[in-house]
């Protein structure tokens, strides 16, 4: 039986760049899985006051899961071996906060 997933579409804009021009304009949008259902998370990140602000922690969550899911997903590949030992250890201590 195929494992479910919940599927998202995700822009990122570029707003302005470090030298305070707007031009040029770009924009990125890419559809993607995840297993966890990503809003809940965020809310949960943000609940927790672990950063200065929402912000951070709506970037630090959606960028984890961005990066987590990929993680499961290559889990054999040699660039995540030294991770597969601390990154649970990581993920419980964020979860135990």
């Amino acid at each position: 039986m195929e494992k479910r997933s919940n599927k998202y579409y995700l822009t990122l804009s570029l707003k302005e760049y470090a030298n305070g021009e707007t031009a040029p304009a770009k924009e990125l949008g890419i559809e993607f899985d995840n297993h966890d259902e990503i809003f809940g998370i965020i809310e949960r990140i943000k609940s927790k006051n672990i950063f200065a602000n929402e912000s951070e922690a709506t970037q630090f969550a959606l960028g984890l899961k961005l990066f987590s899911e990929i993680k499961l997903k290559n889990r054999k590949n040699p660039l995540f071996e030294e991770l597969n030992e601390v990154f649970p250890v990581f993920m419980k201590k964020l979860k135990s906060l």
